[in-house]
């Protein structure tokens, strides 16, 4: 075992490969396995190391926001103006831990993340097939590879059939490379022609193999190259870009006011230190400090909802952009649907005379032997299994799974089935044929059966099964059968036909046609169930404005009356079939997507074509998908959807956020908290920088019209820390409005919509004149301390009592439409507690230079601060007041 990384194993016969391993085409055993993996570690490739801690507070302090603060702070110190540098100095530690914190969270959630998104490997351990984590395969092991595939280690193929694997990430070649097991090549053959191996993060593109694991982790070739894959997810997002971009353009402002209030401090002789500390308050002012670091902790809480509700965001964008979906396009299978097949019509010769199916459970109980050649065809020509780790479930296919099941209906038990009559050949299903054939020897002769979509198999077969034995199959057998197929298909049912054929000999060459001259056997129907809360969230979604169209490659009668059921199809939509839209050109696809709500048998490439027309038409589309060849499609759609369950590694890897119970509602909910965490991150916007208006228009007003400062630097850092940060905090949890789904999508890129910039201005402008006449209040009743004193209170109960008022733009504070948000109740008490701490505590009161106030003087302050209010229920009810006009 200790050489075994330097024995050229493509040049290596199989049964000396098992030896140099000490492993067997059975596997190893559990425990052996277990016993590798604490030897030779885990099939993983090294990753970089984390970020240190140094490292990340480097990071958190050159922001040019903080490097201004930490500036204010230095010359505060330096002028003896402690006060001011410690609060100042305190925000700044405050940001980088919140900073740091979520950094941390962000890897915990990226290394959780590669956990439940990891690939796992079907494996044989003991002779017997189970899945396990790719990260826990070892040398030695017998891996199961199959269409869709990653190969999970670096494999010595022992068995292929018609096996293809894309090796481009290894080799460059674009064109798959084809596999042959039995082939022992030159011990100088280069990486690419080796046909007898298959390579860790290829792709499996067509067939299925068996190969013995030869190199895990960093000894895989991908090992080899592993410093080019050791790519981290980008933490950055479009809306943290706005926001940091927001955060440095009101820093040039900040700056530029600096440079005037000097130059207007200049103007009218005032001293330089004042005229300094007016300065560093007015840049405090202006700097939004904790807006980016509000808005990741909204959007991280709302990550972590989805996750609980099955919704696997993979990349942060995505939460941006879900609230902008304007179009779903859906897989049929799996998700809007059950994805548990069941055959529940049968039919063979005299059922197709009587055009009638017979329902599973009457054929077993009552005519057992008539369907048994049927059921034994579907039982045989057959790559799934039944999964020995969870009763019930099916390894493979879902749709030959089903024909397991029928078999158990019938008293038949697969493996043995399987045992007494093993496969000795196999042409593989394909798209071009659809269909596949397997050999048999059942009593002494060569059998093949075949199994595939009817319309193809008919003009193949020269006979028909009876219960008088084989006949020559006519015309009319033909037109009946056809029939009872489009009878089925307008009940939703999935057919399969099945027809079976002697052989005189065993087929050598894999690309020798065995499928002709064949005899009818009888179709199987079956279904997968719809899923019934998908009908709702379909509705749901129109009334937001959200259109579903469903991409199925059944047929289009199947699925236009699973389209009715799940009301995705409405009176006037289109049903295009993949024929139709193949003769398309790219202007009528445009034209035809406006109206189509069900695309029916469309191949994984059409979806790509779906997808493009759909952009150039102005949709934010959100694709589903599951398959290796859906990953173009996946990639070029707004929001790539893959199904956790079912979904291919490549498929997943492609995506944006991953279905962990591949249901439709769960994108329906992801939408939803989409939206919400959008419409949520406006609100601490809209309040943060109103808060910021109102500072800075104070003391700009105050030193261009040569005032005393209504406010110091220590003011406002109090209430950007203290009254602030808290209620916005509060509002970033606020609960989605219960008109959230009935609005139509928002637009991307409208994050700063003109109305918030109005709104910010508007009452950042009405906090300022309010501040400003309690300031001239106060100093005109008991000096300019007592000015300042009742400024600093208005302006931080203000910005307290707004936050309730923030909830909504439209509806009054006293309506609760979303429900409350306990949250903002309990960020008033803790900022009211805080306020009351430094304005009557001697100590705390003298370090803020504040004073007491009078009775009276405190029922202006609370008469000013309320205004605000008021003024923002003025403007929301001239706004409803309009709005009824207009209708």
């Amino acid at each position: 075992m200790e050489n075994h990384k330097r024995l050229p194993w493509h040049a290596s016969e199989p049964e000396a490969i098992y030896k140099a391993l000490h492993t067997s085409e059975e596997g190893l055993s559990d425990a052996e396995a277990a016993e590798r993996l604490a030897h030779y570690g885990r099939n993983e490739l090294r990753q970089k190391p984390k970020k240190t801690i140094w490292q990340m507070i480097k990071s958190q302090i050159t922001d040019p926001m903080v490097l201004i603060l930490i500036g204010a702070a230095v010359f505060s110190a330096i002028l003896r103006e402690w006060t001011e540098a410690i609060v100042i100095l305190t925000i700044v530690i405050i940001n980088a831990v919140i900073g740091i914190v979520q950094e941390r969270k962000a890897e915990s959630s990226l290394e959780a993340l590669k956990q439940m998104s990891a690939p796992n490997a079907r494996v044989l351990r003991q002779g017997e097939e189970s899945i396990v984590p790719a990260s826990e395969l070892v040398v030695g092991d017998i891996v199961l590879i199959d269409d869709g595939a990653m190969v999970p280690a670096d494999l010595r193929l022992i068995e292929s059939a018609n096996l293809k694997i894309q090796e481009a990430s290894l080799t460059g070649e674009s064109v798959p490379s084809e596999k042959d097991a039995k082939d022992i090549m030159p011990q100088e053959c280069v990486l690419g022609d080796r046909v007898n191996m298959a390579y860790t993060s290829s792709i499996v593109t067509y067939g299925h193999g068996t190969g013995v694991v030869v190199a895990t982790g960093m000894n895989t070739e991908v090992g080899n190259i592993a410093g080019l894959l050791e790519n981290q997810d980008e933490l950055d997002t479009p809306l943290k870009r706005k926001l940091n971009a927001v955060g440095k353009t009101l820093t040039v402002v900040g700056i530029i006011v600096c440079a005037l209030i000097f130059a207007i401090g200049a103007f009218y002789g005032r001293p330089l230190i004042p005229q300094f500390l007016v300065a560093i308050s007015l840049a405090i002012s202006i700097i939004p400090e904790g807006l980016p670091a509000t808005a990741t902790i909204v959007m991280a809480l709302g990550v972590q909802r989805m996750a609980k509700q099955n919704a696997l965001i993979r990349k942060l964008p995505a939460v941006e952009t879900l609230g902008s979906a304007t179009v779903i396009c859906s897989d049929k299978t799996g998700t809007l649907t059950l994805n548990q097949m069941t055959v529940t019509q049968i039919a063979v010769n005299g059922d197709f005379e009587a055009k009638r199916t017979t329902p599973v459970e009457a054929a077993d109980r009552e005519h057992p032997e008539v369907y048994r050649e049927l059921v034994y065809a579907g039982a045989l020509c057959n790559n799934a299994s039944l999964d020995p780790d969870h009763k019930g479930e099916i390894i493979g296919d879902p749709t030959e799974g089903a024909l397991i099941f029928l078999a158990q209906r019938f008293g038949i038990d697969h493996e043995e089935l399987e045992e007494t009559y093993p496969k000795l050949f196999e042409q593989p299903f394909d798209s071009e044929r659809k269909r596949m054939s397997t050999v048999h020897e059942i009593d002494q002769q060569l059998v093949s059966y075949t199994k595939g979509a009817v319309d193809e198999m008919l003009p193949l077969c020269t006979g028909i099964l009876t219960s008088q034995g084989v006949r020559p199959i006519t015309q009319a057998d033909m037109g009946q059968i056809q029939d009872m197929c489009d009878s089925m298909s307008q009940k939703a049912l999935r057919v399969l036909g099945f027809a079976v054929k002697n052989l005189k000999h065993l087929p050598e060459d894999e690309e020798e046609d065995i499928e002709f001259d064949m005899t009818f056997i009888g179709v199987a129907g079956m279904i997968d169930p719809p899923r019934k809360e998908v009908a709702e969230s379909v509705r749901t979604c129109r009334n937001a404005g959200i259109r579903t169209i469903m991409i199925t490659g059944d047929h289009k009668v199947t699925a236009l009356a699973i389209a009715k059921e799940l009301s995705i199809w409405q009176e006037g939509d289109t049903v295009i079939s993949g024929e139709e839209l193949a003769a398309m050109s790219e202007e009528e696809l445009d034209q035809a997507v406006e109206q189509t709500t069900v695309f029916a048998r469309v191949s994984p490439a059409d979806k790509l074509r779906i997808i493009q027309s759909l952009k150039r038409n102005g949709e934010v589309a959100a694709m589903t998908g599951d398959g290796v060849n859906d990953s173009p499609a996946l990639k070029a759609a707004d929001i790539g959807v893959a199904m956790g369950r079912t979904g291919t590694d490549v498929a997943k890897e492609a995506s944006d956020m991953i279905l962990l119970d591949d249901s439709f509602t769960t994108i329906a909910y992801a939408i939803k908290e989409g939206r919400r965490v959008y419409r949520n991150i406006q609100k601490v916007i809209q309040f943060l920088l109103a808060g910021n208006i109102a500072e800075i228009t104070t003391l700009f007003l105050a030193t261009l019209f040569n005032w005393d400062a209504p406010l110091l630097a220590v003011h406002i850092l109090w209430v950007n820390l203290a009254t602030a940060t808290l209620p916005a905090l509060a509002l970033g949890v606020d609960p989605a409005s219960k008109n959230i789904m009935k609005h139509k999508p928002v637009k991307a890129g409208t994050l700063f919509e003109r109305d918030l910039i109005a709104r910010v201005i508007r009452q950042g402008v009405f906090v300022a004149a309010m501040t400003i006449v309690a300031y001239f209040i106060g100093a005109d009743q008991d000096g300019h301390i007592t000015g300042q004193t009742m400024a600093f209170c208005v302006l931080a109960i203000s910005q307290m009592l707004r936050a309730f008022n923030q909830r909504s733009n439209t509806e009054p504070i006293w309506v609760r439409a979303e429900g409350p948000n306990p949250w903002l109740a309990v960020s008033f008490l803790v900022s009211a507690g805080l306020m009351a701490c430094i304005l009557f505590i001697p100590a705390l009161q003298s370090a803020f230079r504040l004073t007491d106030l009078t009775g009276s003087q405190w029922l202006m302050v609370m008469g000013l601060s309320i205004m605000s209010i008021v003024q923002m229920e003025a403007v929301k009810w001239v706004k409803r007041s309009r709005k009824k006009e207009r209708q």
